[in-house]
């Protein structure tokens, strides 16, 4: 099925949580926040939350400097 991260469009088996595509597309880390179609989703909800077909993940990664 199609998700789109940061409006990438990905590829992802169907049973996908939404850590399986942060997983595939190396985002999984530390310091990353994510929003589903526009609301945060917790990060313990993360392996829970299955991925859609046209579900859109925003993930924003935070940085140090000023």
């Amino acid at each position: 099925m199609t998700v789109f991260v940061n409006n990438q469009e990905v590829e992802v088996p169907s049973e996908a949580s939404v850590l399986d595509v942060l997983s595939q597309v190396g985002m999984a880390g530390d310091g990353v926040a994510v929003a589903v179609d526009n609301k945060v989703l917790p990060r313990a909800m993360w392996p829970r939350r299955a991925a859609e077909q046209g579900m859109r993940l925003t993930v924003i990664r935070a940085v140090c400097g000023g």
